[in-house]
């Protein structure tokens, strides 16, 4: 696996909030908080994942240095995802 990789179940979860566009608040390793409308998953040509938020403006957030993903949305098939 890549150094950068995260597992596959905690990708899993990243689909799901992308394939229903959940509001998500990211937490990340460094203690920066995004809040967006999750969008999509995006590789980077140096094979670096991405989520694709939405806000005001669209955001890429390295999907390695994820901490915390929450679900904002309402009725959401879970809450919250710890990456630590």
């Amino acid at each position: 696996m890549h150094q950068d990789a995260i597992s596959c179940d905690l990708h899993d979860h990243i689909e799901v909030v992308c394939m229903y566009g959940y509001q998500v608040r990211l937490e990340l390793k460094d203690q920066q908080i995004f809040e967006g409308k999750a969008i999509d998953i995006i590789t980077s040509p140096e094979k670096c994942e991405y989520l694709l938020i939405k806000n005001e403006q669209e955001q890429q957030v390295k999907l390695a240095q994820l901490a915390k993903l929450q679900v904002l949305t309402p009725n959401a098939r879970f809450k919250e995802i710890n990456f630590e």
